[in-house]
């Protein structure tokens, strides 16, 4: 399986050759100021299986904390990706919405939500959008 993933204006793209061990939406308030939303949906995959093919150059990398490293595009600052360097090089994390094909099987574990935002339950879904 391969599923292609961009930043908002195309600048880096990447293929994923497999799919995710995990998904989740973590409520962490790092991952609520980084995506300027209520929590953040990130998919894991082993790090072999993500493939730069445009603009590897333009991620931007910031360190959140200890052994976090967030990386994201320098143009248009759409999230791509973090991962703990030291201790699980071997995996990174990558936004949900980055990827053309977004199916997820299986179920989305809720990280961090002792933090989460309290108006979330507020939310209503209208069907007529």
């Amino acid at each position: 399986m391969t599923n292609q993933g961009s930043c908002l204006c195309g600048a880096i793209k990447f293929d994923v050759l497999a799919s995710p061990v995990k998904v989740s939406h973590c409520h962490c308030t790092m991952c609520q100021q980084q995506h300027g939303a209520a929590f953040a949906t990130y998919a894991r995959f082993r790090r072999a299986d993500i493939k730069y093919t445009c603009g590897e150059d333009k991620l931007t990398v910031y360190n959140s904390s200890d052994d976090v490293l967030r990386k994201f595009c320098a143009t248009c600052g759409s999230n791509i990706e973090w991962g703990c360097a030291q201790r699980m090089p071997e995996w990174v994390a990558i936004a949900l919405t980055s990827l053309k094909d977004q199916h997820v099987d299986g179920e989305i574990k809720a990280l961090h939500k002792s933090s989460a935002a309290p108006w979330l339950s507020n939310i209503t879904i209208d069907e007529d959008d």
